[in-house]
This record gives C-alpha cells, structure tokens and sequence, in this order.
C-alpha cells in the first residue's frame, strides 16, 4: 500500500494519474529507504493490521450502515416535504435536515468515494462519488483538487489549493501579507460559512473555464466533463430552489433563506473539519517539496489530528479527525482509522517523530485561528 503523496512524489509534480494505482510502483520510496526507518516501519505496520485482522480495507458493515442512513434521511426529508407541504417553518426545519445530511454525505461518503475507499469495484465508487454533483458540488474537479492540488502537495503554497486565500486570507508564511490580514482570524468563520455557496456558484465555473492553477491550465478536460458540470449544477439548483417555488408555491424568499442557512452550515462545517487538521499554529508550511527525503515525514510535519478518542466525532466527520491515518492511507475506509491511529501514534513515539493532535475538535479550531491571527501580524 502506497500513499497519494508518496506517489507523486516518486514520479513527477506534474501527475498525469489524478488518483495513483493501490500498488506499490518499482523503485518506491518504501523500498529506498533502510528497513528500520520510520517511514518503512510504520508503512509496514499499517499494510499488517490488515492482514493480522484479515479484513478488507474497503468498507465494512459500519460504513454501509452510514451510506444508507446519509442517503435515506436526504431523501426522507425531501419526501416529506413534497408529500406533507408543510408551513412555513416546518418547511424550513426539513429543508435543513436536508442541508444536514448533506454535509454528512459530504464528509462521509463523497470524500471516501474519492478516494477508491469503499470498494474494490471501480464503478461502486463512481457512481457514490456523484454525491458531490448531489451536493451542488462538481465532482470531477474536487477530484483533481484534492488529489493534484492537496495530497501531492501538503502545505506548499501556490500548489496547496486548501491554502487558497483568494487575497483574503493569509494561511502560509510564504504569502505577502496585506493590512486585512490583521483582522483575519475574527473574519474567518464568516468567510467559511460561504465555502459551499462559493463552489456552487463560482468556483468550479472558474476552475473550468478561468483556471488560476498551472495543472488546470494544462488539463484538457473531456468534453462530457463539461455535461456533467453544467448537468450537475442545473439540476442541484432546480430541486433546491426552483421546485418548491413551482411545485409547492412557497415564496421565493422563504426558499431563498434556507438555502442560504443550509449553505452556512455546509460550508462551515466542511471548511472547519479540514483547516484544523492542516492550518494549525504547530503544522509546517515548506517552501519547496524536496524538503522531505520521503512522503511520509511530509505528512507528519504538515498534519494534525484531533478527538481520535472521540467515537461521535470520528462517525460525523468521516474519519477525518485521524488525518495523519488519511493521509498515508488514502485508499482506506475511514472506519478502520481509529486503530490505524493508534499504530501511527505508538510508532511516532517509538522514532521520536513528532506527532501533532488537539483532544477536541474545539481546541483544534483555536490553534487554527491562532495561527491566523499570527500569518495576520507577523512577516
């Protein structure tokens, strides 16, 4: 087993291969280094616990439990509001409950999905992974961004697409610093709170057409990308918004706002459950991706965990909490990270590898913030 950043930094930084092969290629960096290294230590214990359980990587029963209950209360919810119309405020409350299991599908089954995570049949993760495009958001391009523009490339500023501040936040030492930036770790959750409405409506029209990355503007996407694209969006807006103004007569306004609230919730949520694990006062932000002689001391100095003891965060947030696990095992279901996070912390301590976590997710968000307001007033 071999993670996405070490793939890409075998071959090359400009991948042609979005999502590199489970196989480990001749001449990997697993093989390079010594047999008692860190890196080869710890890839090794984590390919065994597979093998010692005798259990697949892919999803389990707790996974499938979590596909159906996040696909069954989104459709629940918009059966009731069609078959019921109900008031006001009860449409509102559904509408949410919509918004809610979204953000859900989002981080649970969409992300996994991604990745190849929940089966070894090609087509089962294709098919989940249009949760994206249900969603609101085009999954063809969040494939690419979070493959090229954030696995292969942790924290590296101007390839890192997580550290893209759109002149209105600081988030690496690399980045001029602007006089706004002074106010950014008060602004920040308000900005968050619009990520989703930004990928909906702005972002991957521009990553398509007005792309700002070089990989993107050397990308030639296939002509039923753009389908999907345009497909996609028209029929997330038509049954989030158009509808229930057609269908059940409800105001415009009313729709309107909770689109709106569902969309801050979304984007909050999703914005907050990453930053913390990448953007924290403790992470490293390297300046070129050489610094690393191996993949795996990347992960370690640009990642962070956060509530690893904590069941109900873990099954809310997919699994993304055990980030450093995420990250060398990308192509792993998320319910098999808690003792994979185990292995990877015993081993740390073990090589005397720093191991970077917060016990709550409320004291990862203040060391994210912390570090904002630091980038803010410091060069």
């Amino acid at each position: 087993m071999i993670s996405e950043t070490e793939a890409v930094l075998i071959l090359k930084p400009d991948l042609d291969d979005l999502v590199p092969s489970e196989t480990s290629p001749p001449g990997s960096v697993v093989d390079l280094v010594g047999e008692s290294s860190f890196p080869k230590v710890v890839r090794h214990r984590l390919d065994k616990f597979f093998a010692d359980q005798k259990i697949s990587p892919k999803a389990d029963r707790t996974m499938w439990i979590k596909i159906a209950t996040g696909l069954v209360v989104l459709a629940g919810s918009w059966i009731a509001i069609y078959a019921f119309n109900p008031d006001s405020w009860k449409f509102v409350a559904l509408y949410l409950l919509s918004g809610l299991a979204q953000t859900f599908l989002l981080l649970n089954i969409a992300h996994d999905s991604n990745h190849n995570a929940i089966s070894t049949v090609p087509s089962v993760n294709k098919t989940l992974n249009y949760v994206f495009d249900l969603c609101g958001i085009n999954s063809y391009m969040w494939r690419i961004l979070h493959h090229r523009g954030h696995h292969s490339c942790i924290n590296l500023h101007d390839e890192d697409d997580a550290l893209t501040g759109r002149g209105i936040f600081r988030f690496t030492p690399h980045e001029p610093r602007a006089s706004l930036h002074r106010f950014q770790h008060i602004y920040a959750l308000f900005f968050y709170a619009l990520f989703s409405l930004d990928y909906v409506f702005l972002r991957d029209v521009e990553c398509f057409f007005f792309p700002t990355h070089d990989y993107l503007k050397r990308t030639r996407h296939p002509l039923r990308e753009y389908a999907i694209l345009l497909t996609g969006k028209g029929f997330y807006l038509t049954y989030m918004l158009i509808l229930p103004v057609v269908v059940l007569e409800k105001s415009p306004l009313l729709v309107a706002l909770a689109f709106v609230l569902v969309h801050l919730i979304v984007g909050l949520t999703v914005s907050l459950v990453f930053q913390t694990t990448h953007s924290i006062d403790s992470t490293y932000f390297p300046s070129d991706r050489s610094e690393f002689d191996n993949g795996v001391y990347h992960i370690f100095a640009t990642t962070a965990d956060y509530a690893t003891s904590n069941p109900l965060v873990g099954w809310l947030v997919g699994g993304l909490n055990h980030h450093i696990a995420h990250h060398l095992c990308p192509f792993v279901c998320h319910t098999h990270y808690t003792p994979l996070t185990r292995i990877v912390k015993e081993t740390a301590e073990e090589f005397g590898v720093p191991y970077r976590q917060h016990p709550t997710m409320t004291q990862a968000i203040r060391h994210h913030l912390m570090l904002l307001k630091q980038l803010g007033n410091e060069n």
